[in-house]
């Protein structure tokens, strides 16, 4: 197993670059956020997935390893290939996946390019309660446990986290209470 690689990047092409190590060249496919910011003849450092399938050998770099943990868990979804778990990767952040499984909105996965409604909603429902580890999970029992410390009841405060991360980005959990709090107010 290839678990990653250090080296030069000697070419991109189409969503993948060639990483010089060693004297050898690996294709490597990554996300387009990461593609875009990779320049031909930097060093660079990836975390990789080695897949094997009887017609290839792909490998798949991240930046961060818990994109990589976020690529196995969306590739153990049944449908989700690794091509398909880049794209998400590429088009939600980690957070974007944890608040969209924790609040049960396939909608956002449906958003990616090679995602229908069907293989959203069995993304959704397969990684309910994986996410934790991945890290994006805090911030939803984060805001609830501070509208829970500033006096709202749990049954009414969950109903207005959940409403205001459905839409959160990539906003601090200050101005998230912040949101919060208004819509309560307005209760």
């Amino acid at each position: 197993m290839i678990a990653s690689l250090t080296g030069i990047v000697q070419a991109k092409s189409q969503g993948s670059i060639v990483l010089a190590v060693g004297g050898v060249g690996y294709s490597v496919a990554v996300a387009k956020p990461l593609y875009d910011s990779i320049s031909v003849g930097n060093d660079l450092m990836l975390h990789t997935a080695f897949i094997v399938r009887e017609d290839a050998f792909s490998l798949f770099g991240f930046a961060e390893v818990e994109q990589l943990a976020l690529f196995d868990l969306l590739r153990s979804v049944s449908g989700v290939g690794p091509k398909t778990a880049l794209a998400a990767i590429g088009a939600l952040s980690g957070a974007d996946i944890a608040n969209a499984v924790a609040n049960d909105d396939s909608k956002v996965f449906e958003q990616v390019s090679g995602i229908g409604a069907k293989t959203a909603k069995l993304i959704v429902v397969t990684l309910n309660g994986k996410l934790k580890s991945v890290g994006g999970g805090e911030v939803n029992q984060d805001l609830l446990a501070a509208l829970q410390g500033l006096g709202w009841p749990e049954r009414i405060a969950e109903p207005v986290v959940k409403e205001v991360l459905k839409a959160a980005g990539n906003k601090s959990l200050s101005d998230l209470i912040r949101e919060s709090l208004s819509i309560l107010g307005g209760k």
